[in-house]
């Protein structure tokens, strides 16, 4: 079907689920409306235990959290990071991952990305940590003199990166690690010691419940995930100012509680999870045949399956369907095939146009262009098409279709 004759095509959109969840998210909302329990609550601990069953496989706690950037604060909060400290994460990601590493007043230190994944290389992290010197203590130290006491791997679009790797390295070099799990709730990662779920491969983790995300609040939601109960029973006190028994602060910590109504409107969304996860995947998949019925794979790279092999269900939850316009960097072709989507009226966005070693509020961390090539190419040629669950094979075919007519 030619793509001039389809209405817009949006990047995202929830109003073509709102049918399947009405009667599920009014019953929610009333339910809280009658209780009138806002802050935290039963909702809350209903919707975390449905977490640590349904997607965390039980091998890990679940602590609600006002967002996923309040979940990462939390952690760093409850692992003493600050002033002095380094954390090691990537450039190719959203601001709030260094964001709270700045926020908490430690050290960014970047490690560039796999050109297939875009997610953390672990043969340049290697490089990385070897390139430190040790204290007296053994601890490696930066170049500014801080100590290194976390690497942070980033789960980027739907798929999880190579844990097994980096956490060989972290054991190796005694850092701890935090998995960026944002955009990959209910993926499944095949590590060598059997199949594991996001989230729950290193020590501590974060979900990001968004509303663009496959698991998304109605506003602002996030999640801090933890293997340790002692850690755990922390991050309840952190997000409720340091208390546990109410008015008595034994640390200081934030406002970063769970909104009652958000829990309940993300349990009751949570049983289509697995549906959503699926259909994104079936829509991958007619992308790929779309894709090479149009004899495109010469000038578009598409998302790499990393653990296809593996036969998990879940080895991708495609948050996002993210291609590379190949040679874009240098010949404008993005640029040309996003006028013409805009032209169809086709969703596209660009994640992420800046990486954040070229940010400007991070100009004092004094990065240069070329300073991690990886990212710098994908900011400048990747290319985000629509994926979300209720999108049309007839959309997905229109996509391509303008995407051939644009580079071909």
């Amino acid at each position: 079907m030619p793509s001039d004759t389809l209405q817009p095509i949006p990047l995202f959109t929830l109003s073509r689920q709102s049918a399947q969840l009405t009667a599920a998210i009014k019953e929610a909302v009333n339910r809280v409306l009658e209780h009138q329990e806002f802050i935290l609550g039963k909702e809350t601990a209903a919707f975390e235990k449905k977490i640590e069953t349904a997607c965390l496989g039980g091998a890990a706690h679940a602590i609600g959290m006002s967002s996923g950037t309040d979940a990462l604060m939390a952690l760093f909060m409850a692992k003493n990071i600050g002033p002095g400290d380094a954390v090691i994460t990537t450039p190719y990601t959203f601001f709030a991952t260094a964001g709270c590493i700045h926020r908490v007043g430690a050290e960014i230190v970047f490690c560039d990305i796999e050109p297939l994944t875009y997610m953390m290389d672990p043969e340049k992290l290697r490089e990385l940590l070897v390139s430190f010197q040790r204290d007296a203590s053994g601890s490696l130290i930066t170049l500014s003199g801080n100590r290194v006491r976390i690497i942070m791997p980033i789960h980027l679009f739907g798929t999880c990166c190579d844990m097994d790797a980096i956490m060989r390295l972290a054991k190796e070099y005694n850092l701890m690690v935090i998995e960026d799990a944002a955009q990959a709730i209910g993926a499944d990662y095949p590590s060598a010691q059997g199949p594991q779920k996001a989230g729950t491969i290193a020590e501590m983790s974060y979900f990001s419940f968004y509303p663009s995300k496959n698991l998304g609040a109605a506003g602002d939601a996030g999640m801090a995930v933890c293997r340790d109960e002692k850690l755990a029973e922390e991050l309840r006190s952190i997000r409720n100012h340091g208390m546990k028994e109410r008015y008595y602060h034994n640390i200081v910590g934030g406002n970063f509680r769970l909104d009652a109504l958000q829990a309940a409107i993300l349990r009751a969304k949570l049983p289509f999870l697995e549906q959503w996860s699926a259909q994104r995947r079936a829509n991958a998949a007619i992308y790929r045949s779309a894709f090479e019925a149009a004899s495109l794979l010469d000038r578009v790279s598409l998302p790499y399956e990393y653990f296809v092999a593996s036969g998990l269900n879940n080895h991708h939850i495609y948050h996002q369907y993210v291609i590379r316009i190949l040679g874009s960097a240098q010949s404008g072709l993005r640029e040309r095939v996003i006028a013409h989507l805009t032209k169809k009226n086709i969703g596209y966005a660009i994640y992420y146009p800046v990486p954040l070693h070229l940010q400007k509020c991070f100009a004092y961390l004094n990065h240069v262009q070329g300073a991690y090539p990886q990212a710098e190419r994908a900011a400048k040629e990747t290319l985000a098409l629509p994926i979300f669950p209720e999108l049309r094979e007839e959309e997905i075919r229109a996509v391509v279709g303008a995407i051939a007519e644009a580079v071909i």
